[in-house]
């Protein structure tokens, strides 16, 4: 379009020049307008997941955003957090007092000579400067940023540390900017580059065929200056209706208005292209706690070992729970809350114990450990899971069947348990007992669920909760009970396509850890799925990040709202189907648009292109200009029209697109040309009493054309009020551009000649441009017909499908062979080295 700016310059068609000024700035305007109105409106809910740092100001904690952190804070840092700058640790949280030996450590540091630091640093000392113990844990990417903020959190831990960057001058930050810079514009992006790219090569094939049109009918190539029938002005024509300069900006304004949508609905779109994933999704693994139960954990009466205080027992469990009050864990929460029902015990725990250790729930160990005295008298509290408590416990095979045998009945019933523990100096651990936690499903899961398998949604549960507990929650929600552990998925013998059938066809997993997470999702992807995942913690950074769309589902950490696309901040797992129904919405307005623009192009090229080879006539170039500039006034509103959502995954069926688009241009041009036939008849065909061709021909295209979007929109539902009233206004404009004969030009002749009598001043009676209409109408109801009759053909309605479950047996298999083999690289006494293959040491060997 710029091209035809230039041109339109260099032919002094000045009206034509500022017309197509005006196309692109009101393209721009209206883009940036309804972008930052959808931007604000997303934006408005974001800050309520903003990432918050706590600082030590004015010698209390406060709880701030980590944008306005500066230099020279203290900030703290504990596990599930993410770090929010560079900082130095300090001391532990637990232990203020070591800040003295901290600044004595600094100054020392900063009082040693230049060359003595210089020298340190070149020398190649294997042992460290100083020894400490470790007072935080925090993955590799927090300390690198090659993650860029995706895994970035504390794993475990808590302390002091002093900011030395603020976010945007940190590692990260510096690192992420540059991500920034090079915008990721997905595959969205991709589909809108080929089909303009191929626009644009049938235009330059179109120029081609008018300029040999031109050259037998001796058309100048510049000249007349005030005619539109030279060469160099069929360029500028060609350019103006075979490049659609608001294809970009009417496809990205709908998607930012779409993600305004998804806002309402508490989703937070973090990248704009996640919402053609979300469409396009089939596959949702979906975690248990809090998206398909309501995540109201309550505990019932738990089982205690024979002879044992149940007091004592919660007492020891409360020991053994999160000290962190301003972020527990919802098990530590409810262990924390029950003790309401057991006064005694809160009269044990009142006694003056102190904790001289905390160590959070750790993935490998599956259990929590505190250390407490009292009284001198040192006593180390355990909960968690209750094969992992009985694991550390030294008691009989009597008490560790009964145990086993009550977890057992206690996952039959739904129902999630955790051992308790409690070592006493250095005695042997004594089991106290268990506790049952009951987390009901969500009333409107089942129903949520099958109206997800109606979309074509399989969903699958992903917990780490026993496979018992699976499967009668499954049970519940009429899930499908083909739920196995995490040890089948992984160490069950199976390997290449039988492990990917085994994903493939599961309803879900239990026990399963992070790495399985991201184990599923790549290996369905592998299948030609399009798999959406939900998460909450740090843990499930990695897998949010490699799926196609990464849910961070209400109250999930900040290491996982940063992995997402969206962040939802409303629970259940009906709010990810609704949203899943308007990103199908917003994907059915952007396909109606771009099948409406691509037939619009073909339109006027097939026609103008005939015209000028046959008759040597063209459009004016003045009155092209403005057909460019309806159709983008009236199709701006496309943003904001009703559409269906359809009862399967969307994708891009380029193949079917064009077919449909090409036939639609077709017929469009078919109709013109009957319409301009008909002006050679001795009567003048449509004309009644009196009429000009160019503003007949121009009133009929913009009805035809702008009424064309309601066609490709479906029927499904009614248009919304936005998008009738822009194309009413608009072709009421073009009705009067034809009555009162505006940018008509002068008459001329055409080969072979007309018969009617012509107006010479371009006027066109008020009769005729109501048959006009009528006979626009008329062609609109058939090409609807011809639309409905295409899309019930199953093999187009289909064409363009990718395969949803392919598998390629040998290449699987390969992989999983290949995934099983390293490289050993061994140096002999000699110092000779080589390198052969061989098995993959297990995690046992690795352990030793």
């Amino acid at each position: 379009m710029e091209l035809a700016v230039i041109l339109a310059a260099g032919l002094q068609d000045w009206i034509d020049f500022a017309v197509i000024i005006a196309i692109l700035l009101l393209n721009a305007g209206v883009g940036w307008y309804q972008e930052k109105q959808a931007a604000d409106v997303v934006a408005s809910l974001r800050g309520d997941i903003a990432l918050r740092a706590t600082v030590i100001r004015d010698g209390v904690e406060q709880d701030i955003k980590a944008r306005e952190i500066v230099p020279g804070d203290i900030i703290v840092i504990e596990e599930g957090q993410v770090i929010p700058a560079d900082a130095r640790l300090i001391c532990a949280h637990d232990n203020p007092d070591a800040f003295a030996e901290y600044r004595d450590m600094h100054l020392e540091e900063e009082d040693e000579p230049k060359d003595k630091k210089a020298a340190d640093e070149d020398a190649e000392d294997d042992e460290p400067r100083r020894h400490g113990t470790t007072i935080v844990a925090c993955d590799q990417s927090a300390i690198t940023g090659e993650s860029l903020a995706v895994d970035n959190g504390c794993k475990r831990g808590k302390a002091y540390a002093v900011v030395t960057a603020s976010a945007r001058y940190s590692f990260v930050g510096r690192t992420a900017s540059l991500v920034q810079g090079a915008k990721d514009q997905g595959h969205f992006k991709a589909i809108m580059n080929s089909i303009g790219t191929a626009l644009l090569v049938v235009v330059v094939l179109w120029i081609l065929i008018s300029w040999i049109g031109g050259f037998y009918h001796h058309v100048k190539l510049a000249t007349p200056m005030d005619s539109s029938n030279n060469l160099l002005h069929y360029v500028l024509i060609l350019l103006i209706v075979g490049v659609p300069v608001g294809l970009p900006v009417v496809t990205t304004t709908t998607l930012a208005v779409g993600a305004a949508y998804l806002a309402k609905e508490k989703a937070i779109v973090q990248k704009l292209t996640a919402i053609e994933s979300l469409a396009g999704v089939d596959v949702l693994c979906s975690d248990k706690t809090g998206t398909l139960t309501a995540n109201q954990l309550s505990i019932r009466d738990p089982y205690v070992s024979e002879g044992v205080d149940v007091n004592w027992m919660m007492a020891v469990a409360a020991l053994a729970s999160s000290h962190n009050i301003k972020s527990l864990d919802p098990i530590d929460k409810v262990t924390i809350l029950t003790l309401k029902r057991y006064p005694k015990a809160r009269e044990i725990l009142e006694e003056g114990w102190k904790t001289e250790k905390f160590l959070p729930f750790d993935p490998v160990s599956k259990r929590i450990t505190a250390i407490c005295t009292l009284k001198g008298v040192r006593y180390t509290c355990a909960k968690g899971a209750p094969k992992a408590i009985l694991n550390i416990s030294n008691c009989s095979k009597e008490t560790s069947d009964l145990f086993k045998n009550k977890a057992s009945e206690f996952a039959r019933r739904g129902f999630r348990s955790l051992g308790v523990a409690v070592k006493k100096d250095d005695e042997d651990w004594h089991l106290l007992g268990m506790l049952s936690m009951f987390d009901p499903p969500r009333e409107d899961t089942a129903q949520t669920i099958a109206e997800a398998q109606f979309l074509g949604l399989q969903v699958k549960m992903l917990t780490g909760d026993a496979l018992a507990i699976a499967k009668e929650t499954c049970k519940m929600l009429a899930l499908g009970t083909k739920v196995f552990n995490s040890e089948r998925l992984i160490h069950g013998g199976l390997s290449g396509t039988t492990q990917h059938d085994l994903v493939e066809r599961a309803d879900g997993f239990a026990e399963v850890f992070p790495e399985h997470k991201y184990q599923v999702v790549e290996m369905l992807q592998q299948r030609g799925h399009l798999t959406a995942m939900t998460g909450d913690g740090v843990n499930d950074a990695p897998s949010l990040k490699k799926s196609d769309c990464g849910i961070a589902v209400e109250g999930a950490s900040e290491a996982a709202q940063a992995a997402a696309d969206i962040v939802f901040l409303a629970p259940g797992l009906s709010t990810i189907v609704s949203a899943i129904k308007i990103a199908r919405q917003i994907f059915q307005r952007m396909k109606a648009y771009i099948q409406y623009r691509i037939a619009l192009c073909l339109h006027l090229e097939i026609y103008l292109v005939t015209s000028m080879c046959i008759i040597n006539e063209t459009l004016r170039v003045d009155l092209v200009v403005f057909l460019a500039l309806f159709a983008d006034l009236a199709t701006i509103a496309v943003a904001y029209d009703n559409a269906h959502f359809e009862a399967r995954p969307v994708e891009w069926q380029l193949p079917k697109i064009w077919i449909i688009s090409v036939t639609l241009g077709a017929l469009l041009a078919l109709a013109t040309w009957i319409m301009r036939a008909s002006l050679f008849l001795p009567n003048g065909g449509f004309i009644q009493n009196f009429g000009n061709p160019q503003e007949i021909l121009f009133l009929q295209i913009s009805l035809t054309e702008n009424w064309l979007i309601f066609v490709t929109r479906g029927g499904q539902t009614w248009p919304s009020w936005q998008l009738v009233g822009a194309i009413f206004g608009v072709d009421i404009i073009a009705t009067l551009f034809c009555v009162f004969g505006w940018l008509s030009g002068p008459s001329y002749e055409t080969t072979p000649r007309g018969r009617a009598n012509f107006q010479d001043n371009g006027r066109t009676s008020i009769v005729t441009a109501i048959v006009i209409w009528g006979y626009s109408i008329a062609v609109t109801i058939v090409i609807a017909i011809v639309y409905f009759l295409m899309n019930r053909i199953s093999w187009l309605d289909n064409l363009g499908r990718k395969s949803r479950s392919r598998s390629d047996t040998n290449v699987e298999n390969i992989i999983s062979s290949l995934s099983k083999i390293a490289i050993q690289h061994e140096v002999d006494a000699k110092g000779g080295e080589r390198y052969y293959l061989a098995p993959k040491a297990t995690d046992a060997e690795l352990d030793e």
